[in-house]
């Protein structure tokens, strides 16, 4: 058996590569025959254009459905409400409302690829927000004063360190006593719901520090024009580094390359969704009072055109794209990322490899519980306010983020980027419904079917796969 390599393809072969292309009797070259006999010509072999076209550039096909169905939703909902959804300002604003569940959903993933499940994500986000609510309202000023510039800082460290703390008792428990994790966290849900009631029986905290609230988004919590053009050519300027760094690395150590055109089309194709999201999002001006506001405090005449301040970027839209890089990262260049998808793929297989499957089962729920601290931190700068109800159905919606983004329930499998679209396309379809007038109930029942479809559409991929 020999085995022989020809440019980007690698062929298995019974003779030297020599007399590979040996005559028959008919005069063709054996690879002719091999054609001749398997396919009536050469689309059959090489494929479509289309498919020559994704394995060239490597794109995932999945991921590009479900780019396909997140138009469709956009388009039709922008139709059947009149022109009101593909607007800069509802774009602007459903960037913002998918913070919280796509910065969850990334921790989300690594849970349900070990074959676990976190129930209790909406109430940790409650609790950590109500903690953080009481330390900025009513503990800090005390110790340090109500105009101190570290007042945000420490609210959030308390926040994350509570969210890590909830989350590895969790998994401790899962862990180390062997409690299925869907009792666990379905424990968790009601138990850090009633101890958010605890904390302040039941009243509402606010309002948050100024700084804090930054994090929320608005007028405060956003870049500006100038800021957001240059993140973004930052941006741009990091995929095409991070594509040209590729190809190095695959030329090194001997690994097939995508055409020199995919590469280009690829930058290209991420400079203009990334530009183009910049444009969007400079496209939304601040409401006239806010403008004038700002205009008097500054000093700055008012025309009598008006006075166009674009928004720019929020602020928590620039936390959840760092959190997905940073978790994406973990999940596919470090070691503790390998050992969760190993352990997804074959528990018994990957703890008799010598991998410590309870502490990572730990770590993973304790980076669930920071991701939701982190959430909480965004969700109760945006209404200046903790309440009891924060969270609430949260972690639904979370586990049907991941799941529409191709995370198997069965483990094993997921991205982050994949259950990042995911959220999108859940408030994608809860804000479309909102601006058609969609009843609540109804509502539910669009979301609870669109899960289920997903589920069923990913078992029939993977049947179909095997």
């Amino acid at each position: 058996m020999v085995i022989t390599r020809t440019g980007r393809n690698a062929g298995i072969g019974t003779m030297p590569p020599t007399k590979a292309t040996k005559q028959w009797g008919n005069g063709k070259p054996m690879a002719e025959m091999v054609k001749s006999t398997t396919s009536s010509g050469p689309t059959a072999t090489e494929g479509t254009a289309i498919s020559r076209f994704f394995r060239a550039t490597e794109i995932d096909t999945r991921l590009l459905g479900m780019i396909g169905a997140l138009v469709i939703i956009w388009i039709g909902f922008h139709i059947i409400t009149g022109g009101l959804f593909l607007t800069p300002r509802n774009l602007w604003n459903l960037s913002v409302q998918t913070t919280d569940i796509a910065i969850m959903t990334t921790g989300m993933v690594l849970i349900i690829v070990t074959r676990n499940i976190d129930l209790s994500v909406g109430s940790v986000l409650g609790l950590c927000g109500m903690i953080m609510g009481v330390t900025q309202a009513k503990i800090l000023p005390d110790l340090i004063g109500f105009d101190s510039q570290f007042t945000w800082l420490i609210t959030l460290m308390v926040g994350l360190v509570a969210g890590a703390l909830i989350g590895s008792f969790q998994g401790a428990i899962i862990a180390f006593l062997n409690v299925p994790s869907f009792i666990v966290t379905l424990g968790g849900l009601l138990v850090w719901r009633g101890a958010t009631w605890l904390v302040t029986s039941g009243q509402t905290v606010a309002p948050m520090d100024q700084t804090f609230r930054i994090m929320g988004g608005g007028a405060e919590g956003s870049i500006g024009a100038t800021w957001s053009w240059i993140v973004g050519i930052v941006a741009c300027l990091f995929v095409i580094g991070s594509i040209v760094n590729s190809r190095r690395q695959r030329k090194r150590f001997g690994f097939p390359r995508r055409p020199i055109w995919a590469e280009y089309f690829l930058s290209a194709l991420s400079c203009f969704l990334i530009l183009g999201a910049v444009w969007i999002a400079n496209s939304y001006y601040w409401p006239i009072n806010i403008a004038k506001k700002y205009a008097e405090t500054n000093g700055i005449p008012w025309p009598e055109t008006g006075l166009d301040i674009p928004y720019g970027i929020a602020v928590p839209v620039l936390i959840a794209i760092v959190t997905g890089i940073i978790m994406t990262f973990i999940a596919t260049r470090l070691r503790f990322g390998r050992y969760v998808f190993a352990i997804g793929g074959n528990p018994e297989a990957a703890e008799l490899a010598g991998i410590k499957t309870r502490w990572v089962t730990v770590r993973i729920f304790a980076l669930m519980g920071i991701l939701a601290a982190i959430a909480a931190a965004i969700s109760t700068a945006r209404l200046n306010a903790a309440t009891n109800s924060q969270g609430t159905l949260d972690e639904l919606y979370t586990i049907a983020a991941a799941v529409i983004g191709g995370t198997s329930l069965a483990g094993g499998t997921g991205t982050i980027a994949g259950a990042m679209l995911g959220a999108l396309v859940m408030q994608s379809l809860q804000s479309g419904m909102v601006l058609a007038h969609v009843d609540t109930p109804l509502q539910s029942v669009v979301v609870g079917a669109v899960l289920v479809v997903a589920v069923w559409l990913d078992t029939v991929y993977r049947s179909r796969a095997k």
